[in-house]
């Protein structure tokens, strides 16, 4: 074999002069079933995600019906100023962060928690037990789950008769203003509670065995074991996801089902979220410009809170998103 052809077959082989387009050719040909599952995903959020994004225009543009989708006219700030100016979005707005920010500061600490109390479990059988119940309600439609909550807590429900019998007057909870964010917030936890510890507990099952082995000869009790050595090594995981969670602060989330099934005009002081609102204003009152300005607008502000947490977490944490 000669000089150039050894020299050939070495630029053949070599990994370093294979083109960019060349191995990822060969790794779809190699993994095509991975890139088929993928393939679904990405369809999904290119239709439902992307391509909405151009409506985004309406913001800044006039729309009438009928006519172009991308509105007509020169651009204008107009329908930001008004609704920078409108009493009710603000009111919304800070309902958003109230009701998220309870959410967040209730439930995150708590399926921290409940994870590392069902990871504390030994017995295999009563551990998917406690999982299985623990993850059920996630999986029960919203619909159902605010039908429950509303026949809980009606006036002839099963609470308001116990009040009843323990001496106390009935109380209508549901048409209340000040017991919605307890409602909310409290119904939101046992449905996701259990669901919540799935990447945490994945997590955990990756951590050496060995670390837990040598705190142990150190003389760690087992508190000491959870604060010293378990927590240390998911922090990435629990960082990753209270980015994610601060990010969508003042996104609608799983929040407008619930709330849209919930809230009545008698507890809009309260309620009224800015996707409730972008929703009556868009859809009901017929304000589609109105309406694209103020989901814009909640639109960046997710995004200025997802990136300032995100540099924080990078500092603080030494982990983030990017």
């Amino acid at each position: 074999m000669g000089k150039k052809e050894q020299i050939a077959q070495v630029t053949e082989w070599s990994p370093k002069e294979i083109s960019a387009r060349e191995r990822i050719t060969k790794d779809v040909r190699v993994n095509w079933q991975l890139y088929a599952m993928f393939l679904l995903p990405v369809i999904y959020y290119i239709i439902f995600r992307y391509i909405p994004m151009f409506g985004n225009i309406l913001a800044f543009r006039k729309y009438n019906p009928g006519g172009s989708i991308f509105g007509q006219g020169p651009l204008t700030l107009k329908y930001f100023k008004q609704f920078i100016t409108a009493k009710p979005f603000w009111q919304a707005f800070s309902n958003t962060l109230i009701l998220n920010g309870l959410y967040l500061l209730f439930r995150f600490p708590l399926t921290l928690i409940f994870a590392l109390l069902l990871n504390e479990i030994k017995n295999l059988h009563w551990k998917k037990f406690v999982q299985t119940v623990s993850y059920l309600p996630h999986f029960i439609s919203m619909v159902i789950v605010c039908g429950m909550v509303k026949e809980l807590l009606s006036t002839h429900g099963p609470i308001n008769d116990l009040i009843f019998k323990l001496g106390g007057e009935k109380i209508s909870f549901i048409s209340l203003a000040e017991w919605f964010r307890t409602i909310f917030v409290t119904s939101g936890i046992w449905q996701s509670l259990g669901w919540g510890t799935i990447l945490y507990l994945a997590a955990m099952s990756g951590i050496n065995p060995s670390l837990y082995e040598a705190a142990t000869v150190d003389g760690a009790s087992h508190f000491q074991q959870v604060m010293h050595v378990t927590i240390p090594c998911i922090l990435p995981t629990i960082a990753t996801l209270l980015i994610l969670d601060i990010g969508g602060l003042v996104g609608s989330g799983g929040a407008f089902e619930k709330v849209y099934l919930l809230y009545s005009p008698m507890t809009y002081e309260t309620s009224d979220i800015v996707s409730t609102y972008v929703f009556r204003m868009g859809v009901e009152s017929g304000s589609i410009n109105f309406a694209t300005a103020v989901g814009l607008f909640e639109g960046l502000i997710n995004l200025v809170l997802l990136t300032c947490a995100n540099f924080v977490s990078r500092k603080v944490a030494k982990t983030s998103l990017w």
